[in-house]
Order: C-alpha cells, then sequence, then structure tokens
C-alpha cells in the first residue's frame, strides 16, 4: 500500500526524484518498480591518453601533410616528399617534433574530450547515455573551444619543428625540445605569438571536435539502434571511419590557413585575411593542398584513437 505524506504518496514523490535523475519506472504487477538505470559518466582524461596514442602512429603523415600544405606551388606529392625528406635527412627526421606533438595532444584532446565528457554529463537525461545530436554539436563546440586555448602554444611549436627541415639552414629555428621553442617563441616574439592564428584554430577545434567526437558518437548510435550492431569493435572502427573522413572534410580549408599562418615569420601575414588572399591565388584547390595526407593521417588517427579510447573505458569502467 502506498504511504501519504504531505508531500503527497512515498511513491509518488520517489518516482519523481528517480525519473529527473536518470532513472526507469518499470510496472511490474500493477505496481510501480524503481529500476536504477543511471547514465554513468566516463573518465573525462582517457581521450587525450587515446589521443596521444594514435599520434605515435599517425605523426610522420601529420609531418608530410605540414610540409605539402606549405608549397605555394605544387612541387611534390605524397609519396614524393616522404622520399625527399627521408633522403635529405633520414629517417628519424619523419618524427621531428615528436615531443611537441605528444605535447598538444594531451593538453588539446585531453581538454576537448575532458569538457565534452563533463557537459554530456550534466544535460543527459537518460539511461542509455545518449544526448540529442543538436546537444552533441553544441558540447562538441564548447570542447573543441576550450581545447584550442589550452593547446595552442603546442601547436605553434609543432608546426615549426615539423616545417624546420624544409627551410635554408641560415632560417631554421632549430628548436631543441616543445620547451625550447615554447621558451624562445616567448622570448623573441612575444608572449602572445604562441597563440598565432588561434582564430582560425579555435574555428578548426571546433569543427574538428563536432567531426571527430558528436559524429562518432551519433554513427555509433545509429549503428547500435539498427541491432546489426554490438558495441564491439567493428562497430568502434565503421563509426570512427566515417567521423574521420567527416573531419577532414571539414577542417581541411581552415587548417591550411591554420599552418601558413603558424609557420609563417613575424610579419610574413598581416591578417587572416591576408593570408587568406596569398593562398586564393592559387586557386580552390590551394585551400585543399595535402587533402590526400590529411585523410589518410586524419583517418587513421581518428580510428586509432577511438579505438583505444573504447578499450580504456572497458578497463576504467565509468563512474
Amino acid at each position: 500500500s502506498t504511504v501519504q505524506g504531505p508531500c503527497g504518496s512515498i511513491t509518488t514523490v520517489l518516482c519523481t526524484m528517480v525519473v529527473s535523475s536518470g532513472a526507469v519506472i518499470k510496472v511490474v504487477g500493477g505496481k510501480e518498480d524503481v529500476v536504477v538505470a543511471r547514465a554513468k559518466r566516463h573518465r573525462w582524461y582517457l581521450g587525450g591518453l587515446a589521443s596521444a596514442g594514435a599520434a605515435f602512429f599517425t605523426h610522420p603523415l601529420d609531418l608530410l601533410k605540414v610540409h605539402l600544405q606549405t608549397q605555394q606551388e605544387v612541387k611534390r606529392r605524397l609519396l614524393g616528399m616522404a622520399v625527399t625528406v627521408v633522403r635529405e635527412n633520414g629517417v628519424i627526421a619523419l618524427y621531428n617534433g615528436l615531443t611537441a606533438s605528444l605535447c598538444r595532444q594531451l593538453s588539446y584532446s585531453t581538454t576537448r574530450f575532458g569538457v565534452y565528457e563533463i557537459l554530456k554529463g550534466k544535460l543527459v537525461d537518460s539511461a542509455d547515455g545518449n544526448l540529442p545530436f543538436y546537444q552533441k554539436i553544441l558540447v562538441g563546440s564548447a570542447g573543441g573551444f576550450c581545447g584550442v586555448l589550452v593547446g595552442s602554444p603546442f601547436d605553434v611549436v609543432n608546426i615549426r619543428m615539423q616545417n624546420d627541415m624544409k627551410l635554408p639552414s641560415s632560417q631554421r629555428r632549430n628548436y631543441r625540445h616543445v620547451l625550447d621553442g615554447l621558451r624562445r617563441v616567448a622570448m623573441d616574439e612575444g608572449l602572445f605569438s604562441l597563440w598565432r592564428g588561434a582564430s582560425l584554430n579555435i574555428v578548426r577545434g571546433i569543427l574538428m571536435t563536432l567531426g571527430q567526437i558528436a559524429f562518432y558518437e551519433q554513427v555509433k548510435q545509429t549503428l547500435l539502434s539498427t541491432g546489426h550492431f554490438k558495441d564491439n569493435i567493428i562497430t568502434h572502427f565503421s563509426s570512427s571511419l566515417v567521423a574521420g573522413v567527416i573531419a577532414t572534410a571539414l577542417t581541411q580549408p581552415v587548417d591550411v590557413l591554420k599552418t601558413r599562418m603558424m609557420s609563417s615569420k613575424p610579419g610574413e601575414f598581416r591578417s587572416v585575411l591576408h593570408c587568406l588572399y596569398y593562398t586564393s591565388r592559387t586557386g580552390v584547390f590551394g585551400f585543399y593542398k595535402g587533402f590526400v595526407p590529411a585523410l589518410v593521417r586524419l583517418g587513421p588517427h581518428t580510428i586509432i584513437t577511438f579505438i583505444i579510447l573504447e578499450q580504456l573505458r572497458r578497463v576504467f569502467p565509468p563512474n
């Protein structure tokens, strides 16, 4: 029987409380049973660890992408650029800037995944832990914005270390490691130079987070809802493959401009619009320089990131 109280029946009050917290009410034999099934939160820091692990494998492709994007005239394609780098500087040169790349992932990706998971945990109100797609877009935008603010200094140093070998010996910066690069940029060009091209980087970071995280979750949710897929590595691979293609298509034009702004010497470009005009002189396809290596790099990076992430989530279950 239901016990009456000053706020109504105990059953009514209890049901209202658990429903608002994401629980499920199940009717059994005409009586309401409370089945606690709150959506649990994933650990916010796992995304950064997964991205850093993926970066180790895909860094050579990232380096080649930077070299291709900083060409004003298309002189070499992906394989040609790879042969040139190895012939002139050795195989180890393909990992120039690796320390900066890892620091970037541990800062930028940890922040964007972390913000996404935290905000998602605040907004989700269903037991399955899924957000409507428009909320994924909003949460992903916030995550991308915050990630860029934290990771942009490492991105500047990373791009410069990758591009250094292309410059004449007299113009090379020769950063010894990422911390040396951060110190020298701040001392020689001013502290705010570490956020050079940040406006473009913010747009790219938002689009990247939408393409990778929001679309990954949406595609995975769609596949699981068909009943033909299970929560396994096949679904993770398929979802991340689609997310990688979408992320590359969204970010490539912005990525070209961002790379040029960050690798430029002081005074080379007066503004983003100047860089935009300079790049447009090569035609529309100038904004898609390095698209193939970008896709070849970002596709595997996205796939490896989410496969590692899903495995980490199994080892470290949600709170």
